[in-house]
């Protein structure tokens, strides 16, 4: 089997400091908790920020030991790294701007060469450990960059590489001054996984819009190498949260909740307090049901778990701010003595905690204005074993498409909300059960085992076929009997074509003009007596002839309509009617002037109307219109 390398920023242990003692505690995050039981069961190395800061140079030496016996290795990082690369540039610039909250993005140079330097430090902390069968498997947003610096240190590497937040639209990223930089890092990966087809479709737009690179069926071609970007849709360890009611830690804690919400209905909210869950939405909502509908007042109570997050940035402190004024305030305007409305708890939660609230929960309310994938949702679900219990789920969460039977709502409509809880109330637990089992099908089928192999099988198979394209490029056979066959001819014709063989393709008539070392290589080629060598263009016979007139070759211009032999004058097949551009000229024209980025290349017996530079969607569009008016 073959070993492979998790590259997250953080590892799955955090490292903290008490009274002089090193203490190793598991990490409570998203990622390591779902990893945790794959990288587990699979012969796998850990690479990553142990969570500390130190520059005790025994102190270092004293947790890589540590990890080292875990099979983990850390990638210590400065305060002044982790302030820039990851409270700055990762959740100042990336998290926001992947999330849609443009008025919180901060573009600054300097974060971006922080966040580009740690990037440089993971890749020498991987060159130290990778072997060359490895497979290397890299998360997230923090380390974008991170697959492309391997790729050049190690060209044949097998790399894959997960972003588990959502991939913004076209019109987000471009706004990103650094987009080139992002989308070529995450090009030096084999295969590009996201939790949506939405977000795959998003990023292959970005590709096609700056960097001119097309695709098919998720496939493009880049630097001689297939790369493939799909959908992943992220499970969980289904079977931890399904049996988890029968633990008796789980069963104390179920008990202590049920003494303190004795026979209410409870709703349940559980999210790190980020401004992307939308968690004053759902305060509001709740508030505007509580004033609507009496009857369930002393009746229901809502537990909101708020788990702190990112408290030093500024957008985060107002956050809690303002989610501590809505509780306080709906709790003094309907709480009575005996009830209080809403149960907040400003902390994370251990295991039987968050378990026995799943369990407890009639409704589980998971509302983000936008989520890559959710997985406290799916937490949920899977909890259910009785098959009781109402999901309500933004449409925004990336879950939202597998857990189809969920109540769907809108989190910037608050009155969708406040509906989603009187039908989730009132439904009956024949319908709850029948939702409930459909969506804990595909999460046990689909669990977080099976999505990790299915990203590692996508991977190899992408790996298979660029070495089945490179055999067959490189059948050394074949290639040894075309290097026989030339140098035994005495006569060799050679047909060179100019864009797309010889310049890249993606070119407009002003661009791609030849190099001084593609002119000597081709005057080399032409040097020797048995070659006969031709250049053939869509260009017109002036430009071909100011770029290689004065080599000892071959033209053809406007694709065959010029040709000019070696020392010879240009000619013509036929002298070609030119009355029909009058007609055609100005349907060119209008096209262009519809399309943004187009123009017209006139030349002697034909005209050529360029879009390659054109928005790709509506410069297919126009092409195909034009096509059907001329014919």
């Amino acid at each position: 089997m073959r070993r492979m390398l998790i590259i997250s920023n953080r590892l799955p242990i955090s490292v903290t400091k008490k009274k002089g003692e090193l203490d190793f505690i598991p990490s409570t995050g998203g990622l390591a908790t779902g990893l945790s039981s794959f990288y587990q069961t699979y012969e796998s190395v850990w690479i990553g920020w142990p969570g500390i800061i130190t520059r005790n140079a025994d102190e270092k030496q004293v947790i890589s030991t540590k990890l080292k016996n875990d099979n983990m290795f850390p990638v210590f990082l400065s305060k002044s790294q982790i302030e820039k690369y990851y409270e700055g540039f990762s959740n100042k610039t990336i998290w926001p701007l992947f999330h849609y909250f443009t008025q919180y993005v901060i573009y600054d140079n300097k974060l971006w060469e922080a966040y580009r330097d740690v990037n440089i430090n993971f890749c020498e902390e991987v060159l130290e450990i990778a072997q060359a069968d490895d497979i290397i498997w890299i998360h997230d947003y923090q380390l974008m960059l991170l697959p492309g610096l391997i790729r050049e240190k190690l060209p044949e590497a097998t790399i894959g590489f997960f972003l588990h937040i959502p991939f913004p639209s076209f019109e987000m990223f471009r706004t990103l001054p650094w987009r080139n930089d992002i989308l070529h890092g995450l090009l030096g990966a084999d295969l590009i996984g996201f939790h949506t087809y939405d977000y795959v479709r998003h990023f292959l737009s970005a590709l096609t819009r700056l960097i001119g690179l097309d695709s098919t069926l998720g496939k493009l071609l880049f630097e001689d190498r297939t790369i493939k970007a799909d959908s992943f849709p992220m499970g969980i360890d289904y079977q931890k949260f399904a049996n988890s009611a029968q633990q008796k830690s789980v069963i104390n804690e179920i008990k202590k909740v049920h003494k303190q919400v004795r026979d209410q209905k409870v709703i349940l909210s559980i999210d790190r307090l980020d401004y992307s869950k939308a968690i004053p939405q759902r305060l509001k909502a709740y508030d505007l049901f509580l004033k609507e509908n009496h009857q369930y007042r002393e009746k229901v109570i809502l537990i909101l778990v708020a788990v702190p997050s990112r408290s030093k940035v500024e957008h985060y402190r107002k956050l809690k701010v303002e989610v501590d004024e809505l509780v306080g305030r709906i709790n003094g305007e309907y709480g009575t003595i005996g009830w209080t409305p809403i149960w907040y708890l400003y902390h994370s939660l251990q295991f039987p905690t968050l378990s026995a609230l799943y369990n407890l929960a009639d409704i589980a309310m998971v509302t983000p204005f936008r989520d890559g994938m959710n997985l406290i949702a799916k937490e949920y679900i899977a909890s259910k074993t009785d098959g009781s219990g109402v999901l309500i789920l933004s449409e925004m969460a990336g879950a939202s498409d597998e857990l189809g039977e969920a109540i769907p709502i809108n989190p910037n409509d608050i009155d969708s909300i406040k509906q989603a809880l009187e039908q989730a109330l009132a439904m009956s637990e024949d319908e709850q059960i029948r939702r409930n089992r459909e969506m804990q099908k595909k999460l046990e089928r689909y669990n977080v085992s099976r999505w990790a192999e299915d990203f590692i099988e996508s991977l190899l198979e992408i790996k298979k076929e660029q070495h089945d394209i490179v055999a067959k490029k490189m059948n050394i056979q074949s290639r040894k009997k075309l290097v026989a066959d030339y140098c035994k001819a005495e006569h060799r014709l050679i047909f060179l074509d100019y864009d797309g063989t010889l310049v890249g393709f993606n070119q407009v008539p002003n661009e791609a003009t030849p190099d001084n070392e593609l002119l000597a290589r081709i005057q080399a080629f032409a040097s020797s007596p048995k070659n006969e060598v031709i250049i053939i263009s869509g260009r017109d016979k002036a430009t071909l002839d100011n770029w290689f007139g004065n080599l000892n070759i071959g033209l053809a211009a406007e694709h065959g309509a010029w040709l000019r032999f070696k020392g010879r004058p240009w000619r013509t097949i036929e002298i070609l009617d030119q009355d029909w551009k009058k007609d055609i000229y100005p349907i060119f024209e209008l096209y262009m002037d519809r399309t943004p980025g187009a123009l017209i290349e006139q030349k002697e017996f034909s005209l050529a109307w360029h879009y390659r530079k054109t928005d790709p969607g509506l410069g297919e569009l126009r092409a195909r219109q034009l096509l059907d008016m001329l014919l």
